[in-house]
């Protein structure tokens, strides 16, 4: 598997250089991330990143859903005495299974 490298620039500079920046991504498989004001703004990646990215979210969203319907008749505060106490169990090195 062909890692790829990620690039920072800046808005000003991505927009002088739109033309190289798409090379890059489309032949190099880079990644650049536009940033202004020092601060991320959007990256641009190759296609075959995107579409990863877009099934590993449907996929996430998926299982979050799940999980809402699995505790839809648990009380709040149960849930998130739950949630409390397997963070706490990992950060104990315990996990959720009391390993």
């Amino acid at each position: 598997m062909m890692t790829s490298m990620i690039t920072q620039t800046s808005a000003v500079a991505f927009r002088q250089n739109l033309g190289e920046m798409l090379n890059r991504v489309q032949f190099r498989r880079e990644s650049i991330v536009i940033q202004k004001d020092g601060k991320s703004v959007a990256v641009l990646v190759d296609p075959q990143i995107f579409e990863r990215i877009c099934r590993m979210q449907a996929r996430f969203d998926a299982l979050c859903g799940r999980i809402e319907r699995g505790y839809a008749s648990e009380p709040q505060e149960a849930g998130l005495a739950e949630i409390e106490a397997a963070v706490a169990a990992e950060r104990e090195g315990r996990g959720p299974q009391g390993r």
